[in-house]
C-alpha cells in the first residue's frame, strides 16, 4: 500500500515544524495545507519546504476545505491512503505505523476500504472538560445515524481509503466536516477501526475550538445527517447489506 501524511494548519507556528519534522521521520511523503495562517507558519515552514509538498492559500476557509484540498492532491499524487494528523501538538507522529498496521491487518483479509480511526481515551488526566462533552455528545449521534459505536468521533488522527472516500465537503467545509466524512462513508459501507492514541496538550499548542459556535455547528450538522439518515443513510446500509448477503 501507498501512503502519505496530510497536516492541516492555521496560526500553529510554534507547533508546526515539530509535528512536520517529526512526521517526515516515520512517513517521508508529507502534504502540509496551510490555511491562510496569519502568523509565522509560512516562516517556519519555509526550511521544510523542499522536503514536503506545500498548499498554501490566503483566506481562512476552515479545516475541511484544508483536508478536502490536501486529500485531493493525495489521491492525485497516486496514493492509496492517507494519515490526516493535527498540527497542534496535541497526536504523536510517532503513532502512525500503529494506523498503518491495522490497515495493513485489515487488506490481509481482503478488505480495502477501511478507514482508521485514532481513539483518545476521553477519561485521561488533563482532557478538557469541553472536549469530553463535546465527544460524547457527537459519539451518541453518530451511533444514531449510523447503527456504529465508536469511541471517539471528533479525532483529526486518521487513515483515510483515497479510492473509497465518498464525495467530500457535501455540507459544511468548517472543523465539523470530519464528522461528516465519517457519516457518509459508514454509509457507503467502508469499514471504521478504532485504533488507541494517546493524546496530550502542550503548553503553547493553539486551539481553535469554539465551544459555543462549534458546538452550535455540529448541533446543526448532526440534526441534518439525522434527516438524511432516514432517507439515504440507512436505505443505502440496508440494501447494501442485502445485496452483499445475496451475493
Amino acid at each position: 500500500m501507498t501512503y502519505c501524511t496530510v497536516i492541516p494548519t492555521y496560526n500553529n507556528a510554534r507547533t508546526v515544524a515539530d509535528i512536520v519534522k517529526r512526521t517526515l521521520a516515520v512517513c517521508p511523503q508529507v502534504i502540509v495545507v496551510n490555511d491562510g495562517s496569519t502568523d509565522d507558519t509560512l516562516a517556519v515552514l519555509e526550511p521544510l519546504k523542499d522536503k514536503i509538498q506545500l498548499i498554501t492559500y490566503i483566506r481562512n476557509r476552515g479545516k475541511g476545505h484544508a483536508l478536502r484540498l490536501g486529500l485531493d492532491a493525495a489521491r492525485k499524487a497516486g496514493y492509496d491512503y492517507a494519515v490526516t494528523i493535527d498540527s497542534d501538538g496535541q497526536h504523536r507522529p510517532e503513532e502512525i505505523p500503529q494506523l498503518v498496521s491495522a490497515t495493513q491487518a485489515a487488506r490481509q483479509l481482503g478488505n480495502q476500504a477501511i478507514l482508521v480511526v485514532g481513539s483518545r481515551n476521553l477519561q485521561a488526566d488533563g482532557m478538557p472538560a469541553g472536549n469530553t462533552f463535546a465527544n460524547r455528545f457527537s459519539n451518541f449521534w453518530f451511533r444514531v445515524q449510523t447503527g456504529i459505536n465508536l469511541p471517539d468521533t471528533q479525532t483529526g488522527f486518521r487513515l483515510y481509503p483515497l479510492h473509497h472516500l465518498p464525495c467530500l465537503g457535501l455540507i459544511t467545509a468548517r472543523y465539523e466536516s470530519e464528522l461528516e466524512l465519517l457519516v457518509f462513508s459508514a454509509w457507503h459501507g467502508v469499514k471504521l477501526v478504532p485504533v488507541g492514541i494517546s493524546v496530550s496538550y502542550p503548553d503553547d499548542r493553539v486551539s481553535h475550538f469554539r465551544p459555543f459556535w462549534d458546538f452550535f455547528r455540529i448541533s446543526m450538522l448532526n440534526t441534518a445527517l439525522c434527516i438524511i439518515a432516514l432517507v439515504y443513510g440507512y436505505p443505502r446500509m440496508i440494501i447494501t447489506k442485502l445485496l452483499t448477503l445475496n451475493s
